[in-house]
């Protein structure tokens, strides 16, 4: 048996930012994980450059049933914290238009970065450690796992959702909620490409690998605008993975294919230079040549020339590429999404230290919480955020 003050469970971002937090107060500290290698997700993040964090993060980019609940920690520890630290550590980074911040060489560098803090700290990772069993004691709680038992004064949980299960995800963070008494909302993949129905499917064959730069907006009335881009299994790009967290079983997505042309204004302009043009032709020039031949071998646009248009026609043509609609079959699913929507329900937790307010000495943090950011950095700025603050109290 180890006795340590502090156990984090997961050797993620947020378990391990955590920890040297935690380890900097002077508390003994011991982090495991069932991986081999620790900050698995980090290091195949943002194409293998990690993403790590958005200049423009704040609480309106986050899903929430309790939308107030993240501004407490990202205000306390805030992207620019982090950066402050990504600096002091040499770690070379670059600015995307949408806010994003990549490593220039290796998301390596993020992970190196999070250990070398933690070696500093004092703070132990054990890995390959599968947790068994946890049990409350009179002190804190006693977890065992396939190398050791721990007894710890402050129980952490940063175990991550379900998401990339071939990276080891599992539900065990929920099922120690659940096993304390905590409320665990319904869980679903987000961040994550749609599939098709199969007449859909059928009628965007051969597409894969076409990229539109569209507005995606959700029953719901939210909207991104972003890149689409078209699969071999349906759709993905930044603006469908965005919305699918907005997205319900059954509900249909609007896409508008053309957001910064008036297609009404731009027939009359090509009926006035040329008449007798093709509507396909015309098309072909504003939208990619396949896509526009797909279209038409589906039957779902006129083959006339352009003056042969009538008023009727073309409304219907306005409508159809501002709001394109499409009702996905589903989603890949956890095998590709990028993170877990739902998890322990934020109302059991303090926003301001993660601790549960059932069970003192119990937190949880990062993405086994209630709290989904957008893509592009956001749910790297929650780990951060929520292990630091767990960290001053842990």
């Amino acid at each position: 048996m180890q006795n340590v003050d502090v156990l984090v469970i997961g050797a993620g971002a947020a378990g391990l930012m955590c920890a040297l937090n935690a380890g900097y107060r002077g508390r003994s500290v011991v982090v495991v994980d069932m991986g081999k290698k620790p900050g698995r997700k980090i290091i195949i993040s943002g194409g293998g450059r990690c993403n790590f964090t958005n200049q423009h993060a704040a609480p309106e980019n986050y899903l929430c049933q309790n939308p107030h609940f993240v501004k407490s920690a990202l205000s306390r520890y805030s992207q620019y914290d982090f950066i402050d630290m990504v600096e002091r550590h040499g770690v070379d980074y670059h600015h995307k238009t949408l806010g994003q911040l990549f490593c220039d060489n290796s998301a390596h560098d993020i992970v190196d970065m999070l250990l070398t803090e933690c070696d500093w700290a004092g703070v132990q990772v054990h890995l390959q450690s599968e947790v068994h069993k946890v049990n409350q004691h009179d002190d804190g709680f006693i977890v065992t796992t396939n190398g050791k038992d721990y007894q710890c004064q402050s129980l952490v949980i940063a175990a991550g959702g379900l998401t990339m299960p071939k990276l080891g995800a599992t539900p065990i963070g929920y099922k120690i909620a659940e096993q304390f008494g905590l409320t665990v909302l319904p869980t679903c993949a987000a961040l994550v490409p749609f599939t098709l129905q199969d007449h859909d499917k059928q009628k965007l064959d051969g597409l894969s690998g076409i990229s539109v730069d569209c507005i995606v907006t959700s029953e719901s009335g939210t909207s991104f605008r972003e890149n689409i881009l078209f699969t071999h299994r349906g759709l993905s790009g930044p603006a469908i993975l965005q919305i699918s967290s907005y997205w319900r079983a059954g509900e249909e997505v609007s896409i508008n294919l053309l957001p910064d042309l008036n297609v009404t204004e731009h027939l009359a302009h090509v009926r006035q230079e040329s008449p007798q043009r093709a509507l396909k032709t015309a098309l072909s020039h504003i939208l990619p040549k396949r896509l526009i031949e797909r279209l038409y071998d589906a039957n779902e646009l006129p083959d006339k020339a352009i003056n042969q248009l009538s008023h009727s026609e073309i409304a219907e043509l306005e409508q159809y590429f501002h709001q394109w609609q499409i009702k996905p079959n589903g989603t890949e699913g956890y095998r590709t999404a990028e993170v877990t929507l739902g998890g322990v329900d934020t109302d059991e937790l303090s926003s301001k230290t993660m601790e549960s307010k059932k069970v003192p000495g119990l937190y949880f943090i990062g993405e086994v919480a209630d709290v989904t950011g957008w893509l592009g950095g956001y749910n790297f700025q929650w780990a951060w955020s929520s292990g630091w603050a767990a960290g001053q109290v842990a």
